[in-house]
């Protein structure tokens, strides 16, 4: 029996996860990934808001960016009457949003008197390569969210921008970089590298490990999102972070292989089916 049918059956309340991120009109990330992937790992999702995206496998249209108080106020609202136990960043768009994240993530956390683990992706570039975070906000995350974070989660091209480095600098040199933020964590994310094998790399102070995956060949929409979602909804059910980045990985690769395709765009779009041994 899988875990969701499970939970249904024993009419217990399952841990709640929230996401706060920008919107994909068709579903395959952003907003819509996040809930889905909770939804399939067996946690209710909670979210807020932070742009409105016009976008499809491939190309982002449009984007309109929402009032950075009322992204606030969504968070708070959620954290009023919810009892969360894990948080996902995703788009941030821009450096007033990034700074109203920060402040009510801080401020609820007071309140709550303890650290929810909090789980960083830095949304900076689309799959199709349009920016979705400007260099205000860049430095608002190094700041001000990275030394609150759980864990950070970049793709090569994302840490080596955070960091001002080469793309092809060592992942585990980037890894070292980033921990210099302030966050707890890095997992930096092979996918952007070559070979056969997919290796992503968990850096902490003093120590690395990695977790190597078969590389599936194709691009796929949403990919990063329904990771990082993943390990927030693991570390909501109470998975160490290792286990959480296994388990994840795992699922995600089963994701990847059984992705379809869209009626004319160029990437693989992720089903999002729960996962029957996700523990």
């Amino acid at each position: 029996m899988n875990f969701v049918a499970e939970k249904q059956q024993a009419g217990r309340r399952p841990p709640v996860a929230m996401t706060i991120a920008g919107s994909d009109s068709c579903g395959g990330a952003g907003i819509q990934a996040d809930l889905k992937t909770f939804a399939a790992l067996g946690v209710f999702g909670a979210s807020a808001l932070t742009a409105i995206t016009a976008q499809n496998t491939a190309a982002v249209s449009g984007v309109s960016v929402l009032d950075p108080d009322f992204v606030g106020q969504q968070i708070a609202a959620c954290f009023a009457d919810l009892p969360i136990a894990a948080i996902k960043t995703g788009m941030l768009a821009n450096a007033e949003i990034a700074r109203a994240v920060v402040e009510e993530i801080g401020r609820t956390r007071e309140i709550a008197g303890n650290r929810v683990p909090l789980i960083v992706d830095p949304v900076m570039i689309a799959t199709s390569g349009a920016s979705l975070l400007d260099d205000r906000a860049i430095a608002t995350v190094w700041e001000e969210l990275l030394p609150l974070a759980t864990l950070v989660t970049p793709n090569l091209p994302e840490a080596a921008a955070l960091t001002g480095r080469p793309v092809d600098t060592d992942p585990e040199t980037l890894g070292a970089l980033l921990l210099e933020s302030g966050v707890a964590a890095v997992l930096v994310k092979g996918g952007h590298a070559k070979g056969e094998t997919c290796r992503d790399l968990l850096v902490v102070p003093g120590a690395s490990t990695a977790f190597d995956w078969p590389r599936i060949a194709g691009e796929f929409h949403g990919t990063g999102c329904a990771y990082s979602a993943a390990i927030t909804a693991l570390c909501a059910r109470g998975h160490s972070l290792e286990v959480a980045i296994s388990k994840s990985g795992a699922w995600l690769q089963q994701q990847i292989r059984g992705a379809f395709r869209p009626l004319h765009g160029s990437l693989g779009m992720l089903p999002f089916t729960a996962e029957d041994d996700s523990g």
